[in-house]
């Protein structure tokens, strides 16, 4: 499978994300996940092989095991079902992408914390409490929380999301959407985290992103991806330092040991880099679903 890092199709294009193309297709719209990096809101040069597939099958298994949950956005993730002008390039969009309904975002992402990392464990050293919520004393890093937490941010278009709390996310889309957003991306945490822990993976915290379909709320963009998430090995979890991954992190922390000042230009990722990213990204997706990577 080829590395894609820019897509060209014929069709009107209604955005083009770090990550993602989405493009108009009649009455739906048609989502292609290339293999751009992106890390620190800066897109790399090269692009990782299998990424793109990688994170619209694994946000494809997600969607269908927490529909009982919430509605998503998805139509179909097969090109058959996309119509005869798209199918022509099958080539390019198998396994990288699917067809999705017209919703209309809720412009803020809705993050889930059940362990202490990253920008949570640097808020919580500095005031034991993370978006406002107080934590317990003498946690370590990568220590569980009592309960997971929801830390909403705003979408920012361009440049960093900033941190609110849920008085803050009410005052900004109201009382109603913001209750509903924190009780579904909780219930969606908590049913994910263990059913991946079965499977030898922690998901530490992720990122949920939602839509309005008419007057429902349903799940789009991705779902527990390792771009999204931070998944970790159960069998090596050890609270007070960094985990090893099955996600972005491994680059983020390449990234951090060679003192990159975290603005673009992006400096050039080695082999070992890319190739390692592809196979944790593939480990992942075994591992959770208990499936072969088709694209192997």
């Amino acid at each position: 499978m080829e590395v894609l890092t820019q897509t060209s199709l014929p069709f009107r294009l209604q955005s083009r994300g770090k990550v993602r193309d989405t493009y108009e297709l009649g009455s739906s719209l048609l989502m292609v996940a290339t293999d751009r990096l992106s890390a620190f809101d800066v897109v790399f040069d090269e692009g990782i092989p299998l990424k793109g597939a990688v994170l619209t099958q694994l946000s494809a298994f997600w969607f269908a095991k927490t529909k009982k949950i919430i509605n998503n956005h998805v139509i179909s993730t097969d090109v058959n079902d996309f119509g005869p002008e798209a199918k022509k390039f099958e080539k390019s969009l198998r396994l990288r992408s699917m067809l999705i309904k017209k919703a209309q975002p809720v412009k803020v992402e809705c993050v889930v914390r059940g362990y202490l990392a990253g920008s949570g464990w640097k808020s919580y050293q500095k005031s034991s409490a993370i978006c406002g919520i107080p934590l317990p004393t003498g946690l370590k890093e990568s220590s569980q929380l009592p309960e997971p937490i929801f830390t909403p941010t705003t979408k920012a278009d361009v440049g960093h999301d900033t941190d609110i709390n849920v008085s803050q996310l009410a005052g900004k889309i109201g009382a109603d959407l913001a209750h509903e957003l924190e009780e579904k991306s909780i219930r969606l945490y908590t049913f994910a985290a263990g059913y991946a822990r079965k499977r030898g993976i922690i998901i530490a915290d992720t990122k949920f992103e939602f839509g309005m379909d008419g007057d429902e709320l349903i799940f789009i963009d991705e779902a527990l991806t390792p771009d999204s998430s931070r998944f970790w090995p159960a069998d090596d979890w050890e609270p007070g330092r960094g985990q090893k991954s099955f996600d972005k992190q491994f680059v983020r922390d390449y990234l951090e040991s060679i003192g990159w000042n975290k603005s673009p230009p992006p400096p050039p990722l080695p082999k070992q880099i890319i190739d390692g990213t592809t196979k944790k990204y593939v480990e992942a997706y075994e591992k959770l679903t208990g499936k072969k990577f088709p694209a192997e």
